[in-house]
């Protein structure tokens, strides 16, 4: 399997605001807006150990719905990290791990992925890369919003 993507991001914010902007699937569709959408997703809450998904994607909301399915592998509230093993279409294998850790005054997300999806292997890298670099302006206007944890 090739080197995983890594995207990281700087939040001027408490690690737990972060995890928790992280984590709550209205901020998930906030910051999926325009990118792809999530039919079968709640659409408030948050993650918990256990969850799966199956629902149906539509990539910049308007693109042919594709199948896919989502597991989350584990989750550590106390560590704010989770890994999810995702698949569908093209996707043989999506593995995603999501921490937080506290860094200066404020909060490092980084996003570790690591993609099979045989030959469109490095187009899926292009677009890991393009998702979770988008979602970074809308958890920045999310924390700016939200009270103090």
């Amino acid at each position: 399997m090739p080197k995983p993507v890594v995207i990281s991001h700087f939040y001027q914010a408490p690690p737990e605001a972060v995890w928790q902007v992280a984590t709550d699937f209205a901020c998930f569709a906030e910051a999926m807006r325009g990118v792809a959408t999530f039919e079968g997703m709640p659409t408030e809450g948050r993650l918990k150990a256990g969850d799966r998904f199956d629902v149906r994607v539509r990539l910049f909301g308007w693109m042919p719905p594709m199948n896919y399915y989502m597991t989350l592998a584990a989750y550590d509230p106390a560590l704010r990290c989770f890994r999810s093993i995702e698949h569908g279409g093209s996707i043989r294998r999506w593995e995603h791990v999501l921490q937080v850790v506290p860094e200066n005054e404020g909060a490092r997300l980084t996003d570790t992925v690591h993609i099979d999806a045989g030959l469109t292997t490095p187009l899926m890298r292009v677009w890991a890369r393009y998702v979770y670099r988008k979602r970074h302006p809308p958890r920045l206007r999310m924390l700016q919003s939200r009270q103090p944890v």
